[in-house]
């Protein structure tokens, strides 16, 4: 059996793999239901709305099952439900069926997260982001698979059933490695005193879903509006449009590779900040400079800056929820990943309308501004855990 650090970085791999296999044959879908740029976009809704609705429930799931059980679970429906996009015949059929991977994705995300945690602290080595860039190297091997599949003219269905095969076999040779989260039933209840709190009643995890929040809108302004912005302000073609969201995810999952190293040296709560920096001052520079190649830059910057967020978060998340057994954080990772979701679910609109009020460059310089309002917030998250710390008289074990 694999170890779990490798258990762990598949579950990753295979969430981005599946997630990119189908969207990258959105086009394909949306002929095959007949749906305009209107009911598609309804259709997608459907993933959001699953994604945003069911973290909460996979956050007391995971808390009462563990990990394995609940990624074991996401990962079975996924493999069922992938395939299952090309029985729809109407967008509505599709939105469903998009609902139920997105409530899928939710229960992967939070149990993966929730494990990853767990494979940090028995190894005591700041690792959450060389495992989210499994997911960014998963997406990425998605989007290619896909685009090699339509390029030999394989079928939607031919090629989503293999995908579903491959995945359905990895998570059958890593599901055993996962770590089982579940508490000890003998065990202490909590190393810290804000453990017992409602994680409602926490400032410190709303500062951290605060910060997943303004970076999910950036996240979701890139993927959505990056190709557009080139095309209509910068008058280059689509082709060359399309190289600004692959400038940007091959640096968010190069930088999450290494980002072991950089966490250790400065710290989460300063690579969450200076990350922050970066990536509005690249965004910034992609609007205000009028050159294609500085804008691709900036845009690599923005995924440079932005690798550390979701990934770093989730560990401080999991940490703040830890209990003296070694466990827990399953509420306040799902807390944090709700209102990601959330981020991910508004972002887009707010951009749109935005830029139909004025035009692209304005509304992604408000998202530069959004990104640049995280550094207050780490601030403030630094504090407030520090307060929770001297409340409860002892220190965190992480850097």
């Amino acid at each position: 059996m694999p170890a779990p650090r490798l258990a762990v970085f598949a579950v990753f791999l295979f969430n981005g793999a599946l997630f990119l296999s189908w969207a990258a044959r959105m086009p394909a879908l949306a002929a095959q239901v007949g749906a305009t740029e209107a009911t598609l976009g309804l259709a997608l809704f459907g993933a959001s709305v699953g994604l945003a609705s069911t973290a909460p429930f996979a956050a007391k799931l995971c808390a009462r099952v563990g990990a394995r059980k609940l990624i074991l679970v996401g990962a079975a429906v996924t493999v069922v439900a992938v395939p299952s996009l090309t029985l729809a015949e109407t967008p509505f059929q599709l939105g469903l069926v998009l609902f139920v991977l997105g409530s899928c994705g939710a229960s992967l995300d939070v149990g993966m997260n929730v494990a990853a945690v767990a494979v940090t602290r028995s190894l005591d080595r700041p690792l959450m982001p060389q495992f989210h860039a499994g997911f960014s190297v998963g997406g990425l091997v998605g989007s290619l698979g896909a685009a090699a599949a339509a390029a030999v003219g394989w079928g939607l269905t031919r090629h989503l059933v293999f995908v579903a095969v491959i995945g359905a076999v990895v998570i059958a040779w890593v599901i055993r490695s996962v770590p089982d989260t579940t508490a000890d039933a003998g065990g202490e209840t909590s190393d810290t005193v804000e453990e017992d709190r409602p994680v409602l009643k926490r400032p410190l995890l709303w500062l951290l879903a605060t910060i997943t929040l303004f970076s999910a809108i950036a996240e979701g302004a890139a993927s959505d509006w990056s190709a557009l912005f080139f095309v209509n302000e910068r008058g280059v073609s689509e082709a060359a449009a399309a190289a600004a969201y692959a400038g940007f995810s091959i640096a968010m999952a190069t930088a999450r590779l290494f980002g072991e190293s950089a966490q250790r040296r400065v710290g989460p709560y300063r690579l969450l900040a200076a990350g922050a920096v970066v990536a509005a001052a690249g965004l910034a520079l992609a609007v205000l400079v009028v050159s294609p190649a500085v804008g691709y830059a900036g845009f690599a910057l923005v995924g440079l800056g932005l690798a550390f967020a979701f990934p770093v978060i989730m560990d401080l998340a999991g940490d703040a929820g830890k209990r003296a057994d070694g466990t827990g954080g399953e509420r306040e990772i799902g807390l944090v990943t709700t209102v990601a979701y959330t981020g991910f679910l508004l972002g887009p609109p707010v951009v749109g309308g935005i830029a139909h009020a004025g035009n692209l460059s304005i509304s992604l310089g408000f998202v530069a501004c959004v990104i640049a309002l995280m550094v207050p917030a780490v601030l403030l998250a630094r504090r407030s855990r520090a307060r929770e710390l001297t409340r409860a008289g002892a220190g965190s074990t992480r850097p």
